[in-house]
């Protein structure tokens, strides 16, 4: 198990093919694809090779996102993290991208908040990249006030798969003031 960085209570860590069940139990949820356009998976085949392409990730471009893992448990309760875009989305690319997704159960307890910070600062401090960007749908109120609380700035909105979004992006300028107050 490779763990690229942790919080006070969560280990994030490289996806392994044995988080398959865990990941299929995030993702075979119709509450957590709400905002993601309502297309849960429903096969688990499908998260192996979602998890052979974040591994990919990890090979081509040194960062993917990362299982998130409860220091107490040990259990898996979703992911957070960056990736690297290649593809052009929203007018960008070649760009690092924070997101998250967590199992149903663990939503409200500032997983997402916790683990965007641990991202941000492997971003700058680790990569050392000049900046992040974030998007979610604007009716995702939850994920918006955790993007605006970790300090990212709403750029502007956009549509992605017919989902209208806010984009978001914080520069290591803006995170390096944050994080001296």
């Amino acid at each position: 198990m490779k763990v690229l960085t942790e919080t006070k209570r969560f280990l994030l860590r490289e996806f392994e093919a044995t988080d398959v069940d865990a990941l299929y139990e995030l993702d075979s949820d119709p509450e957590v694809h709400r905002y993601l356009g309502n297309k849960p998976v429903t096969d688990k085949a499908q998260l192996v090779e979602v998890i052979n392409f974040i591994r990919q990730q990890y090979v081509d471009h040194g960062i993917g996102r990362w299982a998130v893992i409860d220091k107490e448990s040990n259990q898996f309760v979703g992911w957070s993290g960056l990736k690297f875009v290649t593809d052009v989305t929203n007018h960008h690319s070649k760009f690092y991208d924070l997101g998250y997704r967590l199992i149903r159960k663990h939503w409200g307890k500032g997983i997402a908040t916790e683990t965007a910070i641990a991202s941000l600062d492997y971003a700058f401090n680790q990569i050392k990249t000049d900046k992040v960007y974030a998007s979610a749908a604007i009716d995702n109120h939850a994920s918006n006030k955790v993007l605006q609380k970790i300090g990212m700035s709403l750029i502007y909105t956009y549509y992605y798969d017919d989902i209208e979004c806010n984009w978001f992006c914080i520069t290591h300028e803006e995170y390096a003031k944050r994080s001296n107050e």
